[in-house]
């Protein structure tokens, strides 16, 4: 992720660079009004160029799972390219707002003539303007509603449909507003090809055609309501669906006005079409999810997403898995996964943090799973009894490899905890986050 936009704006300021020490400021001018204005340019070209990223990537595509280790991460970075958008964008409104500090230290003598146009093209230039600030305020606004986790998410997915429109917008403002000596030089170039990326995404979103072609029609086999609040439901989708590989995850849709949410499939892929969730209820739509679903009904699964998966991993190094609550769903898919062929199980050091194992939906699931597979050493910690993993009971050296799935707290801790320890093996963890 940090990479990936790290790159991004060095591309751009690299390309802006090359304009600004190609071209020749206008004689007469003063070195602070250039560079005010120089500032304003690399500021709104680093902020388009950002949310250029968040709308292409907001159309999840499936291609640069591998490059960038899963659809998970994809989403992590659409959230922190748009807060990096959101900042840049910011930055160049303060920027703008400078110019009465500017005339009142230096004076107008010295400043960077505007491009002069008329007719309609200055009529839309005016309205690119307008338009591009009140998208920046908008921008703004949803960036603290995102921040604030309080805010509900159904009202939150409603509001950030309007990303696309506020895209569109800031796109408009830049395509006319940049100056148009970019247009011959490389930083006009990576711009257009940025613009035309980000409509792409825009309209797409618009149209919701986004995830369409890995999307496939089914309906509700069975629905089971588990002690922790656990939802199970069983789905059987039509032939679209594609096969998918136990650690997995879809964006699931339920109920037509929620919208699709993302869960884990827990089940292993039995050439049948039919897919298992276990749902814990977590926010105001997975809470009494199962009151609301039945047999028979309708679901639309988009996917499969995902790199959490067993073959995927290092033959030579040692496995340690570590669940954590409704985190054990990929372990158990693939659990299930290795059950036709028991003596292809890795061997692995499975531990499950559980409030408590008495009560606990998975704790029984899991001994049944492991007991076929002797292979694979389950470790259950009852934090009831007072058993919680720390990360020097992990046995873990720098040659071995974790796979985590569980609360972001639990999945620090260990990090933190073994890189203490001197030992900083592979850790592999899922970032879900969408928002």
């Amino acid at each position: 992720m940090k990479t990936l936009i790290f790159s991004l704006l060095s591309l751009v300021t690299l390309a802006w660079g090359w304009d600004v020490f190609t071209s020749v400021a206008p004689a007469g001018a003063n070195t602070l009004w250039v560079a005010r204005q120089e500032a304003l340019h690399l500021s709104g070209l680093l902020s388009v160029a950002m949310m250029s990223l968040v709308m292409f990537l907001a159309t999840r595509p499936a291609w640069l799972e591998t490059p960038l280790g899963g659809m998970d991460r994809i989403y992590r970075a659409h959230k922190w390219a748009g807060i990096t958008a959101v900042g840049f964008a910011a930055a160049h409104w303060i920027i703008e707002m400078s110019d009465d500090i500017l005339k009142a230290v230096v004076g107008r003598e010295g400043r960077v003539d505007k491009e002069k146009f008329t007719g309609f093209l200055e009529v839309l230039r005016k309205l690119a303007e307008d338009m591009g600030e009140w998208a920046i305020y908008a921008v703004l606004a949803m960036l603290v509603i995102t921040l604030w986790k309080k805010f509900p998410y159904r009202a939150w997915s409603i509001l950030h449909q309007a990303m696309p429109v506020l895209y569109l917008m800031l796109a408009f403002h830049a395509a006319l507003l940049v100056p148009t000596d970019y247009w011959a030089q490389p930083v006009g170039m990576l711009l257009g090809a940025l613009l035309a990326a980000g409509v792409y995404g825009a309209v797409a979103s618009l149209r919701k055609a986004i995830g369409k072609s890995l999307q496939a029609m089914g309906e509700i086999v069975s629905v089971e309501q588990l002690p922790g609040d656990v939802c199970a439901v069983r789905c059987r989708l039509n032939p679209t669906w594609r096969a998918h590989r136990a650690g997995q995850f879809a964006f699931v849709t339920f109920e037509g006005k929620e919208g699709s949410h993302p869960f884990t499939i827990a089940s292993a892929d039995r050439g049948d079409r039919t897919i298992d969730f276990q749902i814990k209820a977590l926010g105001d739509f997975t809470k009494g999810l199962a009151q609301r679903l039945q047999a028979g009904q309708a679901v639309r699964v988009e996917g499969p997403y995902g790199r959490f998966d067993l073959a995927r991993r290092n033959p030579k190094a040692g496995q340690i898995w570590i669940a954590g609550g409704i985190g054990v769903t990929p372990f158990l898919a693939w659990l299930e996964s290795l059950q036709a062929h028991p003596q292809q199980a890795p061997t692995a050091d499975l531990h499950f943090c559980t409030r408590s194992q008495a009560t606990d939906t998975f704790a029984e699931r899991l001994s049944t799973l492991c007991a076929t597979l002797p292979s694979v050493r389950l470790h259950i910690h009852d934090a009831s009894q007072g058993s919680a993993l720390k990360a020097h009971a992990l046995a873990a050296t720098n040659k071995s490899e974790i796979w985590f799935c569980g609360p972001v707290g639990l999945g620090n801790a260990l990090r933190d905890g073994l890189k203490s320890m001197g030992v900083i093996p592979r850790f592999h963890q899922e970032a879900f986050e969408m928002r």
